[in-house]
């Protein structure tokens, strides 16, 4: 019942916003043409989605999700059902509209600026491009690009296409990026000992992953799956299907030990290449790179340390090297757009909400300095255990978290950052903290939140606010 409850929740949510313009397909101040909405407009289901039906079927969603977790823990549902409801749920986000966020569209316009404009997307703003078509979609036009440039030079390709081509290139792009970190996460999990349908349902079935990634078409999927990746090929060998006569699922459910990280039946992992992997994460987003300290400490010699590092640095060199080829002195300019994102406050990040419980005017400087010293804090001495033989996987997810936590630029969809390294962990504790970011994730949309939390953001009506904020 959990995943019809998911699979029902999201399509009545996709079809309902494909139905008629509201305030859950921000775009639509560009605008309501068929190539935004979607083919799931022509089905004509019901009337234009309200506040109270998204609020229902969210927390519909959820419960499934609950349920589901549930059932894959204890057994009750395959593996194959799994997969086939996360593919199916994904299909049909892909078919709806782009949910709660523009940012697809800021993907667009950095592209279109850079192709058809000239005009370099670490320097200039979509305001300085106000006659392409892109212009009336784009949430945020006087940002600079946040995005690392592997990301940024791919994104290129979609400028000839025009915008509805270009929409749904990147939409099918954040589709197969959320498969393949479910994927590769199931398959890191396997390799560990640990349940591949438990961390398939925990990643893939997730309604900030479903709902806010996936739905919202945001690059942070291609982040997630570079980062599931690196845990795949860190993970050591990969679980087979066992020996012979014993069931399928019996294979699956087989537990292995990963000793003292060395990999199963003696294949060691390859940090080196999952350096390499995370490298390539940060060429999409700088936050990747959160994870690449904890992987250089994994190994359990120094000298091995040090060869990882080396990787790592090489990674990150071809990546600058990419860069450089393709916006010259700018090409570290992205670094800049995150510094500047980093002075903002999303009104319902911990630091903003937290300031207002105390009874704080605004946000104060000093205050979000405390919890970015916080966050240093619990960086530091992750790193230590770390590098004094703790689990890489756990204490990056715990500083990621910490992460999330202390950032007075929080979006919801960032919630899925620490989602594979959790599933992978074998943390409880770090499990459960995951789960609470993401439903207060989930619930900052809901109307029932409304007297707990700062003003709300996105059943009122939004233009520059944070529903329409180019990703970070």
């Amino acid at each position: 019942m959990g995943l019809l409850g998911i699979l029902a929740s999201v399509f009545l949510l996709s079809a309902g916003a494909a139905r008629s313009p509201t305030i859950y397909v921000p775009a639509r101040t560009g605008g309501w043409p068929d190539w935004l909405a979607g083919p799931l407009r022509g089905i004509g289901i019901g009337m234009a989605i309200s506040s109270g039906e998204f609020q229902t079927l969210t927390l519909i969603m959820c419960a499934g999700y609950a349920a589901a977790l549930v059932a894959a823990h204890a057994r009750a549902l395959s593996l194959r059902a799994i997969v086939v409801a996360i593919a199916a749920a994904n299909a049909i986000l892909l078919l709806g509209p782009p949910l709660i966020s523009q940012d697809v569209f800021g993907y667009l316009a950095f592209a279109r600026m850079g192709v058809l404009h000239g005009l370099d997307p670490y320097t200039h703003v979509a305001f300085q491009a106000p006659t392409d078509p892109i212009y009336p979609f784009v949430g945020w036009p006087f940002q600079h690009s946040p995005y690392g440039s592997l990301f940024t030079l791919a994104s290129y390709a979609t400028a000839p296409l025009g915008l509805a081509g270009g929409l749904w290139t990147l939409k099918a792009v954040a589709v197969a990026a959320s498969l393949a970190a479910v994927a590769l996460t199931a398959r890191a999990a396997g390799a560990l000992g640990r349940s591949r349908r438990y961390a398939a349902a925990f990643v893939g079935l997730n309604p900030v992953m479903l709902e806010l990634a996936v739905g919202g078409a945001h690059n942070d999927t291609i982040v997630l799956a570079f980062l599931a990746g690196a845990l795949a090929l860190t993970a050591g060998a990969v679980l087979t299907a066992g020996a012979a006569g014993a069931s399928t699922r019996a294979a699956e459910d087989r537990a292995w030990t990963d000793v003292h990280d060395g990999g199963i039946d003696g294949r060691p992992p390859r940090h080196r290449a999952g350096a390499l992997a995370l490298a390539a994460g940060v060429g999409v987003k700088v936050t990747a790179g959160i994870v690449l300290p904890f992987l250089v400490l994994a190994p359990s010699t120094w000298r091995e340390r040090a060869r990882v590092a080396l990787a790592a640095i090489l990674g990150l060199a071809l990546v600058a090297v990419v860069g450089l080829i393709g916006f010259g002195a700018h090409a570290l300019g992205f670094l800049n757009a995150v510094g500047e994102q980093q002075q903002l406050v999303a009104g319902h990040s911990i630091p903003a909400e937290t300031a207002r419980l105390v009874g704080l005017a605004g946000t104060p400087g000093w205050w979000r300095h405390c919890f970015v010293a916080a966050f240093a804090l619990v960086l530091c001495y992750a790193l230590w255990r770390t590098a004094r033989g703790a689990d890489w996987r756990v204490a990056a997810g715990w500083s990621t978290l910490a992460l999330l936590l202390s950032t007075a630029w929080l979006l919801p969809w960032y919630a899925i950052w620490p989602l594979p390294l959790a599933a992978v962990g074998g943390d409880r504790r770090l499990r459960a903290a995951t789960l609470v970011v993401c439903a207060y994730a989930i619930l900052i949309h809901l109307p029932l939140a409304d007297p707990l939390l700062n003003a709300p953001v996105l059943h009122t009506e939004p233009r520059h606010g944070h529903v329409g904020a180019l990703g970070r």
